[in-house]
């Protein structure tokens, strides 16, 4: 009996221990535990020119420099737009040398031979008149006669007047307004050179930034749009991890703080800095609101960076964070 007894107590304490034990267990706080994935800078590469491919450079997981070439696009529109615009460069220039050079010198012995021709008539013309007005006074001549010499000695002065304009002219070259206006035009045919040239340009599509190959979207041969995608490139030395906060958990997440990321498929954990926190919260859609909440719970973006660049790291891999 006293043996049945001490068994009895025995089980009793046993049975009192382990209760006590999993009520421990169960009003233990669980830590905190957020399942988020990589993302990183993703390029876009497209032309402004429309046009059909003609070559591809690189394929999916090849790794690319900044500055190397990924495709270009042949546009015979865009070439011969090319010409058009250097034609009336060439020409606009020629304007602005023809300007700028006045009359050439044969025109200007030209326009000097007319005025000595004119001064050599005004001349004779007075000389005339003098005598024929030295004959009216003696009553040799009529005054018909005398008014007729008159008037082509003033009208030899004023061809005399107009040829030594012309020649002023010829001499000084074009007018300051019409040397303005050609250099304006030049600039404005250079300017649209130089329009076309970039646009040309942005058919030959080099890497802006250093990073691999995820998408080639285009292939040789096929038409390709104004800014439609042909290549897209994948920085990862840019990414970051992404975590969907709910709000009653946001309070324990600061901006600066540094967390320990365990990312399962490298085996490893990482120290990650949190970044930035979304200043506009979205309903949950991973997690429901628990039944007796008056309020719908919703979520922040949290974004976190890893404090130094990590190997084979990928876009879309698990990310964990316990606290």
């Amino acid at each position: 009996m006293r043996t049945n007894r001490a068994l009895a107590v025995v089980a009793l304490l046993v049975l009192v221990a382990l209760l006590g034990y999993g009520l421990k267990l169960a009003h233990t706080p669980k830590p905190e535990r957020l399942q988020g994935q990589i993302e990183a800078r993703e390029y876009n590469i497209s032309s402004k020119v429309p046009g059909r491919v003609a070559e591809v450079l690189v394929r999916r997981g090849d790794r690319v420099a900044e500055g190397d070439l990924l495709f270009a696009i042949d546009s015979p529109e865009l070439n011969a737009k090319l010409m058009q615009a250097q034609g009336g460069r060439d020409a606009a220039k020629a304007l602005q040398q023809e300007a700028d050079n006045g009359a050439r010198k044969q025109q200007v012995a030209a326009s000097k031979e007319q005025w000595l021709k004119a001064k050599a008539a005004a001349t004779l013309a007075e000389t005339t008149y003098k005598r024929v007005e030295v004959l009216f006074s003696e009553g040799v001549l009529a005054r018909q006669k005398r008014d007729e010499a008159f008037t082509q000695w003033q009208a030899a002065k004023y061809t005399e007047q107009a040829a030594y304009a012309m020649y002023q002219m010829a001499e000084e070259g074009a007018r300051e307004e019409t040397k303005a206006a050609a250099e304006g035009n030049a600039r404005m045919a250079e300017g649209a050179v130089k329009e076309v040239s970039a646009i040309l340009a942005d058919s030959q599509m080099r890497s802006p930034r250093a990073g691999e190959v995820s998408e080639v979207l285009l292939q040789p041969g096929e038409l390709a749009p104004s800014g439609f995608p042909v290549v897209s490139i994948i920085d990862m030395q840019d990414a970051w991890a992404v975590f969907q906060v709910r709000e009653d958990q946001l309070k324990n997440y600061k901006i600066g703080d540094t967390l320990e990321v365990e990312i399962p498929a490298l085996g490893a954990s990482y120290p990650f800095t949190i970044k930035h926190i979304g200043v506009m919260g979205h309903f949950a859609t991973w997690r429901s609101t628990e039944s007796g909440h008056d309020f719908d719970m919703r979520t922040f973006e949290m974004e976190l960076r890893p404090n130094a660049p990590i190997a084979d790291l990928r876009v879309g891999m698990t990310t964990l964070l316990v606290r």
